[in-house]
């Protein structure tokens, strides 16, 4: 019984993204779909779908080149410093942006898994992910941010921690994620 649990939660652990992902891409092709119905393209269902499929993914790889860029990435830029500075807007945009990118892309965050002592009466350590090593910035010295995922959750707490109170795990952090957020039942490779 605590292997299939395991894999459901595994299951739902990929399938969640995916979800959000593939709804996200049928909106877009709903959207681009539409244009050839309005403009009267094409008659044929088969062709409009067709069509619709590859301006979708020719969208998103025309986004994706154009963002990387050298001339457009800083246009790109541009508009998300002012997406990030927008009233509201930024409440919203910011911190998707950023837990995005904390697990995908070059700015990932998540991966450096450490076993943080929170109660050193009982001896009793918590896993959590090292976000800043460097806490200069708001004036502390000698201790380290430490995110703390929540299990069966995608939330968490950050706490500041001394350095002497952590240990590092010699574990890929993704699959350390996947304990955490599984309440421990699945294994770790």
């Amino acid at each position: 019984m605590r292997k299939i649990l395991s894999y459901f939660l595994q299951g739902l652990i990929l399938f969640i993204p995916l979800i959000i992902t593939l709804f996200l891409l049928f909106k877009m092709f709903d959207i681009i779909s539409s244009w050839f119905s309005v403009f009267g393209l094409s008659e044929s269902l088969m062709l409009n779908t067709l069509f619709g499929i590859v301006l979708t993914f020719g969208f998103i790889a025309l986004l994706g080149a154009l963002a990387s860029s050298f001339i457009l990435k800083n246009l790109f830029n541009a508009i998300e410093d002012k997406l990030e500075h927008a009233p509201f807007i930024r409440h919203i945009y910011s911190p998707v942006k950023d837990f995005t990118n904390a697990f995908v892309g070059n700015k990932k965050k998540f991966n450096k898994p450490v076993l943080v002592l929170t109660n050193p009466q009982a001896n009793i350590e918590e896993i959590g992910f090292i976000t800043q090593e460097n806490l200069s910035d708001l004036g502390i010295q000698n201790k380290v941010a430490v995110y703390m995922p929540l299990s069966y959750s995608l939330s968490g707490k950050i706490i500041i921690v001394p350095i002497s109170q952590i240990k590092t795990i010699d574990k890929e952090a993704s699959e350390v994620m996947k304990f955490v957020v599984s309440g421990g039942v699945t294994d770790v490779d």
